[in-house]
């Protein structure tokens, strides 16, 4: 027997023996507060579904109706035979949603940022890039083939510094940076970067993964938040986390985006986006801009629970959003942890190297405007019980 991919085994092994190995459960239910993950019920706290919309009514409804009408599949690319006037409806109510001037939209916002990132830079340019970006703005710019040079977390400081070592020597300069932070829960210094960034003529693009139905004016993301309209060149989202559904978005200046529309690959070689999943998200946006009761309810529960957590002893982090990570440090430790809090009713995964530094492992808890406060009781009582047995608190 061929021994070419013995090397797949040894490697795994290590993952094992390092607390690294990711051990993925299977559920079989909607998402929502509770749902059944490898045949029990469990509490909720890892999904990114923030304001509860992945199995909201109206929603559901819609995707319904526009699944009979148009069918299940696209069937084509946008650029050929693909795009529907769903799409289009989609991506004008997002723009004014957003407050910008046009968008487009993908099939996830993983598929955004591996289109935009090429478009705007090559292999003449620079992108400066904060440390903890996502994976997906990290693979976007390796795609572009620009030279990538890091600033560190949240530092407008050390932008401008490695902007002015850099500036003479490329063509193009792109700066990208989350908006939330995924891991940690922080928010990038946007307003601060803006700054360096126009003042040096570099473009500027954010990505608002975890930010869109979550910070800014009832969930408009991290541009509103600091009141930076007009001064993003672009901004990346997805419809998988707040929104509850699937799906990508970049939006921002418009001849930017029609350049996205000739030139990004994403949308020019994969499939569209279904139309159930399209109407599901336009239904999305109907329920924030009719209400912000869902963003408010959001942020009181992880008020409360990040309270309840530090005063049990937990280390939460510097998280200024419902993002809550409980620092464990070393992976076997998070993994150990994980599994005793699901034996107790309560799903909420450990996450280490490479998503986190080596050394920084931890839970992360994502509340939603699902939970009620007897759910958010019941977690901390079994987070308090797991933290005792193996001596975190």
């Amino acid at each position: 027997m061929s021994k070419r991919l013995d090397w797949i085994q040894e490697e795994i092994n290590l993952l094992k023996e390092s607390g690294l190995y990711n051990r993925i459960r299977t559920i079989s239910s909607a998402q929502g507060p509770w749902l059944v993950v490898d045949g029990r019920r469990v509490l909720n706290f890892c999904s990114n579904n923030y304001l509860g919309l992945a199995n909201h009514p109206e929603m559901v409804q819609r995707a319904k109706t526009y699944l009979e009408q148009y069918g299940v599949g696209p069937a084509a690319v946008r650029s050929i035979a693909g795009t529907l006037d769903l799409h289009l409806e989609l991506e004008k109510r997002v723009a004014a949603f957003k407050g910008v001037e046009a968008a487009i939209t993908f099939q996830s916002g993983y598929c955004a940022n591996l289109a935009t990132i090429p478009a705007l830079v090559g292999k003449e340019d620079v992108i400066f890039s904060d440390e903890l970006n996502h994976a997906s703005i990290i693979d976007g710019s390796r795609l572009s083939g620009a030279t990538i040079v890091r600033f560190a977390h949240a530092d407008a400081l050390d932008l401008a510094r490695v902007i002015e070592e850099n500036k003479p020597k490329y063509r193009r300069m792109l700066c990208i940076t989350d908006g939330v932070f995924s891991m940690d829960g922080d928010l990038a210094p946007l307003d601060k970067i803006y700054e360096v960034t126009s003042a040096n003529d570099v473009m500027l693009m954010v990505d608002d993964a975890h930010g869109e139905g979550v910070v800014g004016r009832g969930g408009r993301g991290i541009v509103d938040h600091y009141h930076l309209h007009g001064k993003v060149d672009i901004e990346i989202g997805t419809f998988s986390k707040a929104f509850g559904v699937v799906g990508g978005v970049a939006a921002g200046n418009a001849l930017l985006v029609e350049w996205l529309r000739q030139r990004a690959r994403a949308f020019l070689f994969s499939s569209a986006v279904t139309a159930a999943d399209v109407a599901a998200t336009i239904a999305a946006v109907d329920l924030l801009e009719r209400s912000t009761e869902l963003v408010d309810r959001l942020w009181e529960n992880a008020r409360y629970f990040k309270a309840e957590m530090k005063g049990l002893g937990f280390d939460t982090g510097l998280s200024q959003t419902p993002i809550t990570p409980i620092m464990l440090g070393e992976a076997p430790l998070a993994q150990q942890f994980s599994r005793e809090l699901f034996e107790e009713g309560v799903f909420a995964m450990a996450i280490g190297f490479p998503t986190v530094p080596r050394g920084k492992a931890r839970i992360r808890v994502m509340v939603s405007a699902a939970h009620t406060r007897d759910d958010l009781d019941q977690g901390l009582e079994k987070f308090a019980k797991v933290g005792k047995k193996l001596g975190v608190v």
